[in-house]
């Protein structure tokens, strides 16, 4: 096999360069480049912001940041449209501004993932542009998935799909024919049936490798393989289909074959690259895509979905753990992404009532005033639930500003909104953009130190007291208890095995890792004993040497 180097990589430390497992126990921060530092004063986050806080980064102590999309696109879904797979926007940087972030990131010591989209392209890149000037049934268009439409002169879809965002999953284009996007009609979906398709991103993976990236997470990465057949099922026959690997749509079982293939292109780099799918798929079914013959990892989104509840933390955390067990991977904790309501929102509501995970969305479309949010004991629990997190065995994934305990931004004006679920299903959702607002990095300026100028999506006044200069001079902040937490997390690393201890409490959770780390959580809200051992970290201080409610005590015993 050969071997391919990349020049990010030259003159690191050997454990840098080819520790073959780093993943499996990895911190990794997740940076929403249009949103995380504006170097140039356009308003919007790019490149060389990112570079600019390699120092933060390296300070806060992560493995790995997972830059979202950067590509050319229109941002008609925030960057997951993309135009060209191997170039950055113009708006946040060039290949050249790229090399020097990855090589700022190596030289600290911090692995670069990217997000790859291969579900679809965007309507601008040059294959649909193609299809669409090529004639119907023409190998341009094979590219993509193309129908007649229905009805006596083909006006109507060829199914009565829905897409994600809400529309119609099937738009017509000027000589008649239709074709499928599951997403916005600004994102066709490709045909992965087609061999230049496949070979194009193996391509892509290949390009982005030789500049230092060292691993891709996969958008949609159980939707790319379709088997449509000629008489298309109506959308609620669609919805009662099992997805048990024969599904017209999703999670179908050949979509393995991709990953195999994506495999060896990471084989050839030392050390392998790595893939990480967000696969909403039965649980059952999403161990396969972290298999060691496919992409490596799979997110596990359970806790994210969860209210803050010892016994489901305890299911989620045994269930994912003996899952991963029998593919050779190691598991993922993820509380919040781009795609969600911040959890120190989420935990700050009243419980979902048998509906996990709605109750931020429900606070949203109320425009955050019903039901009554707690910030304060939102962030307790999310401070508590974190360390319960980072004790895990497994890869962490943070999302830019959970570090500053922020909350969600529910006041955004219609009129600055940005993300299509808003215009398109408005009674359903106001959209993902209250967590996608930039990160204040001072208490002062137009932008909160993002940037010489406004930024892209309004911030809210209560941003400065959350600011990264104001936690950095306070003690016992969440950028503090982050810092921390991350500096005694790497000291006891202890292997991926996970001992539960009984508390004799229905709502406190111990578990014991090989090397004497205990952590002890508090989901109730009487403060309890803590078992015998050195205190090392608490999510908040002790009460008279007893944890109190919503708190989490890492202990060595």
């Amino acid at each position: 096999m050969t071997v391919r180097s990349t020049t990010a990589e030259s003159g690191l430390p050997a454990e840098f360069a080819v520790d073959p497992d780093w993943w499996r126990q990895a911190v990794v921060y997740q940076i929403y480049p249009r949103s995380f530092a504006d170097a140039d004063g356009n308003g919007i986050g790019d490149l060389q912001g990112v570079t600019s806080r390699v120092p933060y980064l390296r300070e806060l102590g992560v493995d790995a940041v997972w830059l979202s999309p950067f590509y050319p696109s229109a941002l008609a879904d925030g960057g997951y449209d993309v135009d060209d797979y191997r170039d950055v926007d113009p708006r946040i940087g060039t290949l050249a501004d790229f090399d020097a972030m990855a090589a700022a990131l190596a030289a600290a010591g911090i692995k670069l993932i990217v997000d790859i989209v291969p579900n679809h392209t965007s309507d601008r890149h040059e294959w649909f542009r193609e299809a669409l000037t090529a004639p119907p049934h023409s190998p341009a268009r094979d590219r993509y998935i193309f129908r007649d439409g229905t009805g006596p002169d083909g006006s109507l879809p060829p199914a009565d799909w829905r897409s994600a965002f809400g529309g119609p999953a099937w738009t017509r284009v000027p000589d008649g024919q239709w074709y499928l996007h599951t997403f916005t009609r600004e994102q066709p979906d490709l045909n992965w049936d087609h061999p230049q398709v496949r070979e194009d991103f193996l391509r892509t993976l290949r390009f982005w490798s030789d500049r230092g990236v060292h691993g891709f997470r996969v958008d949609v990465a159980n939707g790319l393989v379709k088997d449509l057949p000629e008489k298309l099922p109506s959308q609620a026959e669609l919805d009662a289909m099992p997805q048990d690997g024969s599904h017209p749509v999703l999670d179908r079982d050949e979509v393995h074959e991709v990953y195999e293939a994506w495999r060896e292109v990471f084989d050839e780099y030392d050390p392998p690259r790595f893939g990480i799918a967000e696969a909403w798929v039965a649980p059952e079914r999403r161990a396969r895509y972290a298999s060691p013959r496919g992409l490596g990892q799979a997110f596990n989104f359970d806790l994210l979905e969860a209210d803050f509840d010892a016994g489901r933390f305890r299911e989620i955390v045994t269930f994912n753990l003996a899952s991963v067990r029998r593919v050779g991977s190691s598991s993922t904790w993820v509380l919040s992404n781009h795609d969600v309501v911040r959890h120190a929102t989420r935990y700050g509501l009243p419980p979902a009532a048998g509906n996990e995970g709605r109750a931020g969305v429900r606070w949203l479309l109320n425009g955050g005033r019903e039901p009554a949010l707690d910030t304060g004991a939102g962030l307790r629990r999310a401070r508590a639930a974190t360390l319960f997190t980072l004790a895990l065995p497994g890869s962490a994934y943070l999302y830019q500003g959970e570090e500053l305990g922020l909350h969600e931004v529910a006041d955004i004006p219609d009129g600055a909104r940005q993300d299509p679920a808003f215009f398109r299903d408005r009674e359903a959702t106001v959209g993902r953009d209250g967590c996608r607002v930039p990160l204040p990095w001072s208490a002062e300026g137009p932008s909160y130190g993002f940037g010489p100028g406004e930024a892209h999506l309004p911030q809210p006044s209560w941003f400065a007291d959350h600011s990264v200069a104001v936690q950095e001079e306070d003690p016992g902040s969440t950028l503090n208890l982050y810092r921390r937490a991350l500096a005694h997390r790497r000291r006891l690393r202890a292997g991926e095995s996970l001992e539960w201890v009984e508390t004799g409490h229905e709502q406190v959770l111990a578990f014991r890792r090989p090397n004497g780390w205990l952590c002890v959580t508090n989901f109730g809200d009487s403060a309890v004993d803590l078992p015998e051992g050195e205190v090392v970290l608490t999510s908040r201080p002790l009460e008279g040497g007893r944890l109190p409610g919503a708190t989490t005590a890492w202990l060595q015993t």
